[in-house]
């Protein structure tokens, strides 16, 4: 079993959480943590559980508009071009043996807000033939840029270990 966690961060909470998760996950399988600019959309193909996260934006997925938002308030990684959204659109379509799994940031005020990037993310994953190992997760920050909202570290680590649980069980 591998996985591989990829994820969108503009301010480096949602890479926090990612790379959280991941550890989690470690104890069970190899993982490989990217960028979403940087992670092929084939690797459905060559892994067997894809943990993908981005922060919520406007009640779902960023957009370049957004993300070039993110970076006027002073966001410093990632890219305004290449999301968590474009990553998806350019996975292949059709059934892929890869399971998937979504999670997302979003502010601790809008804890009860309708939409979630994670949300988004899982449907569009589903279009594309990727089937979900485990409901999409969100993570809390105190405001746009941070920081996590405390114990958040822990809850995504812990989730990790969950989720290498669930994907090792046939």
């Amino acid at each position: 079993m591998r996985a591989l966690v990829i994820y969108e961060s503009m301010f480096g909470n949602t890479a926090e959480v990612a790379r959280a998760i991941a550890g989690g996950l470690r104890e069970t399988m190899p993982v490989d943590v990217r960028e979403v600019a940087d992670a092929p959309p084939d690797a459905v193909d060559r892994v067997d559980l894809i943990v993908a996260g981005g922060p919520t934006h406007a009640f779902s997925m960023s957009r370049p508009r957004t993300r070039a938002e993110a970076f006027a308030q002073g966001g410093m990684s990632g890219t305004v071009d290449v999301g968590l959204r474009e990553w998806i659109r350019r996975v292949p379509s059709g059934h892929h043996a890869a399971s998937f799994v979504t999670f997302d940031t979003k502010m601790a005020r809008a804890r009860r807000w309708p939409g979630s990037a994670a949300k988004s993310a899982a449907k569009a994953g589903r279009r594309h033939g990727v089937p979900a190992a485990a409901s999409p997760k969100s993570f809390y920050v105190v405001d746009t840029a941070g920081p996590l909202v405390d114990g958040e570290v822990d809850r995504a680590t812990a989730w990790g270990r969950a989720l290498g649980t669930i994907v090792q069980t046939p």
